[in-house]
């Protein structure tokens, strides 16, 4: 099954410094219907101007995965991380037992564009901890690139729950994701525009992806893709 979800149909926030837009429930937007998809609890598309940003508040009990789209994100917190993420990076902070940090758009000219994704971890009181790395653009042509992963052999940046981000660009190319039994996927159209089993997707249009063995992206545009691959239980924290 597959459902695409179109932007308008999002939660919109609208202030003079920040225009975002909450696939799910979140702050002040709430809909019972929409207020998780598995252990992903927050998908939400950022706009942020330049010099603004969001000071010093706290987390807890959540995986955090941030992924710089344009511009450059700067990050504090109160462990003493102090990042400077630039566009192609993608930055993991377990929340655990308690962080606090602030976000802001590094640039005083230039707007900063970026997704935040909040996963449910497996166990709580988890150590907080900070990580960033920079995935190449050739890494992700035409190429589904594995950048964050409960896994600790290889380059993705480690998540403490069951599932798994992948970024691909497509330049008028096709590709194939494969679901082991039991598993779903959340897509999102950073840019262009994606053919996905038959199916036409524009810029920032989500799918909800559940029962299907295999998706097969194809593009005639350069486009960008962000994929999430989740288990179908989602079971409660411990």
């Amino acid at each position: 099954m597959l459902k695409i979800i179109k932007n308008q149909e999002n939660f919109k926030t609208e202030i003079d410094w920040l225009t975002s837009y909450h696939h799910f429930s979140f702050g002040e937007h709430f809909h019972p219907d929409k207020t998780n998809f598995g252990h992903l609890r927050v998908f939400n598309d950022d706009t942020i101007q330049s010099g603004k940003g969001f000071g010093f508040h706290q987390h807890h009990d959540m995986e955090i995965v941030t992924y710089v789209l344009e511009g450059t994100l700067e990050h504090k917190d109160n462990f003493g991380n102090n990042g400077i993420i630039e566009a192609g990076e993608v930055q993991r902070m377990s929340a655990g037992t308690g962080i606090f940090h602030s976000e802001y758009n590094h640039s005083q000219t230039d707007p900063l564009k970026l997704l935040q994704i909040w996963i449910l971890p497996s166990q709580k009181g988890l150590k907080p901890s900070w990580e960033q790395h920079k995935f190449s653009k050739e890494e992700r042509l035409n190429n589904f690139l594995c950048v964050v992963s409960p896994r600790t052999n290889d380059s993705s940046l480690l998540i403490h729950q069951d599932v798994s981000f992948y970024v691909c660009r497509l330049d008028n190319s096709k590709i194939q994701h494969n679901f082991t039994e039991k598993r779903m996927g959340y897509l999102f159209v950073i840019s262009g525009k994606i053919q996905m089993n038959d199916m036409n997707l524009d810029t920032k249009d989500s799918v909800i992806i559940q029962e299907e063995q295999s998706i097969v992206l194809k593009s005639s545009v350069p486009s960008e893709v962000i994929l999430l691959d989740l288990p179908v239980n989602h079971e409660g924290l411990s």
